[in-house]
């Protein structure tokens, strides 16, 4: 690292936008946090616009699922059940921890249109956002009764598909490009957890100030390979039901905290380099990085500014498309990094994205 460049820096830009009348460019070394810190400090550095003596209120979020306990029954239903539940998991996280080792070795996704090359993580990204409904989001997860997670990836799912048909369709045997697509892709995207058990402003807050609070700051991410299905389903809903059905898949799993304990152990073992392997093998041979992020139920403004929106992205890792979702109010913020050399029509993925959350939001049943 240069140590004559600063690790952070905030750029002004007074230039009127359609959404707002100037922009804020936050642009952070990661060495420095991860997603969770940083929006977390950037968060308790704002206030509650209705209240500027309040600290943003974040929505509650789920507490995780406690350990399975054992059976407190005698009976053998009991028992078998007990066990039933925990080869499951162990096999899942069986079978994910060989995933993991064969994509940070060897196993890479299918060369597409999303697919960067050697080297894309030294070529300057683009980034774009688009906004959309967050009340959208929570229409169809309320009716399919899954959560917001699982719409995300369902509408990821159906976005990336309608641009890769579209892309590979361009050519002049197209259908057989398609074909190929439905029966033989591989298309993973890395996706990151906050391995934290929740996001707490005033906890970190706190926690810089120099007090103990028992909430770590800096890097505490880790990685789930999470598979993406690109097909042309007839009933949107479908990607919403695969979708969920794959993240409830990762949720029977160990998936998470099995990579940290394997970065952290190649990191003590042959030092930042060894885990740095790790993380470059398993990202640079996935497609795509995918994260989502909560934010503030309430409009907050910085030192008496109103924020009108958040716009997350990462840059630097090898890959051509990184796509963050961002909550605010009752707004869904679309973000996007891309490489234009691998994807040169960026605000049409977005068009995509934002075309298939409409197009599964009105395939939800009407209640009559």
């Amino acid at each position: 690292m240069n140590s004559s460049r600063p690790l952070w820096e905030l750029h002004l830009l007074n230039i009127p936008t359609s959404e707002a009348t100037a922009v804020a460019v936050f642009r952070i070394h990661h060495s420095l946090g991860d997603g969770a810190s940083l929006i977390s400090l950037l968060l308790a550095c704002t206030r509650r616009t209705a209240d500027p003596a309040s600290l943003p209120t974040l929505p509650e979020s789920r507490p995780p699922p406690p350990p399975l306990p054992p059976p407190t029954s005698a009976s053998p239903l009991a028992l078998l059940l007990y066990v039933w539940a925990v080869l499951f998991v162990a096999w899942n996280t069986l079978v994910d921890l060989v995933v993991l080792v064969a994509t940070s070795i060897w196993l890479k996704d299918t060369p597409t249109a999303l697919k960067g090359g050697e080297g894309v993580e030294f070529r300057s990204k683009r980034f774009v956002h688009r906004t959309v409904s967050l009340d959208d989001v929570k229409d169809i997860k309320n009716s399919m009764h899954c959560t917001v997670n699982d719409v995300l990836v369902g509408v990821t799912a159906a976005g990336i598909s309608r641009y890769l048909h579209r892309r590979h369709g361009e050519n002049n045997d197209g259908k057989k490009q398609q074909q190929l697509l439905k029966a033989s892709t591989r298309l993973r995207s890395a996706m990151i957890m906050n391995m934290r058990p929740k996001l707490e402003i005033p906890d970190l807050a706190e926690m810089m100030a120099g007090k103990n609070c028992g909430v770590k700051w800096g890097n505490l991410i880790s990685y789930i390979i999470l598979p993406f299905p690109i097909a042309m389903y007839q009933d949107p809903l479908d990607y919403v039901r695969k979708g969920k059905a794959i993240v409830d898949r990762k949720k029977s799993s160990l998936h998470a905290v099995l990579a940290y304990r394997c970065a952290t152990f190649l990191i003590k073992k042959f030092g930042v380099k060894g885990g740095a392997a790790m993380t470059y093998g398993l990202v640079s041979n996935t497609t795509f990085s995918y994260s989502n992020i909560v934010g503030p139920v309430d409009a907050i403004s910085f030192y008496g500014h109103p924020i009108l929106y958040l716009a997350p992205s990462v840059y630097g890792h090898p890959h051509a498309l990184t796509l963050h979702y961002q909550s605010y109010m009752n707004a869904m913020k679309i973000v996007v990094a891309v490489d234009e050399s691998t994807i040169p029509n960026p605000h049409q993925l977005l068009d995509d994205l934002a075309e298939s959350l409409k197009v599964i939001k009105e395939a939800i049943p009407t209640k009559s």
